[in-house]
């Protein structure tokens, strides 16, 4: 049996993004750090880990967000400490699209659009499928491409989407991309 607590990232941390990835947590039954919220993430890699490992049960729903800094911003200084851990076994990541002022691309494994579709190409920060195969512009993503992060899920922003992952919805695109990710990591609920 694994004894490194499984990890999903998610590199959205504003308040809609918390609210939704919260709710989707309680419903998952999954255990959700919200301090790493913000924008941008606040709390160091170091930190986060000991929140992670404090936990009772996993997967651990951890936000990350840089706030559109270039290059390298604290949400991914935080996740590469986090995915770099010996004691965490990151299954997977929800790389959120934005509306980013510096550019970043990350190759996505799959899509889910803001209609709950599966595709392989990026979407948009509204959900709507783009142009590009494989690949999303994020806030908070260029580091994922050099991590070993066996799957990730690209999806619009969390919690908006034109309304189509609002909390009174119930964050269904949110929902979906982790169930993706649990069902492709071979989970299919928490352990203890």
């Amino acid at each position: 049996m694994n004894s490194k607590k499984r990890v999903i990232l998610i590199t959205d941390g504003d308040s809609s993004a918390k609210a939704a990835v919260k709710l989707v947590a309680e419903k998952l039954g999954y255990p959700f750090i919200g301090e790493s919220g913000g924008n941008p993430t606040k709390i160091s890699g170091d930190e986060l880990i000991k929140l992670i490992l404090k936990t009772e049960s996993d997967p651990v729903l951890v936000l990350f967000d840089d706030c559109g800094f270039p290059e390298e911003g604290p949400g991914e200084r935080a996740f590469i400490s986090v995915v770099n851990s010996p004691d965490i076994d990151v299954i997977g990541a929800v790389a959120v699209a934005s509306q980013s002022f510096s550019h970043e691309w990350t190759k996505v494994d799959i899509s889910i659009d803001r209609n709950g579709l599966l595709t392989e190409y990026g979407v948009d920060k509204d959900g709507i499928k783009d142009l590009e195969i494989g690949r999303i512009r994020g806030d908070t993503v260029s580091a994922l491409d050099r991590l070993p992060i066996p799957l990730i899920v690209g999806i619009g922003d969390i919690g908006k989407m034109g309304g189509r992952d609002s909390l009174e919805m119930g964050a269904p695109i949110t929902k979906l991309a982790i169930e993706v990710i649990m069902e492709r990591s071979g989970g299919n609920g928490s352990s203890t």
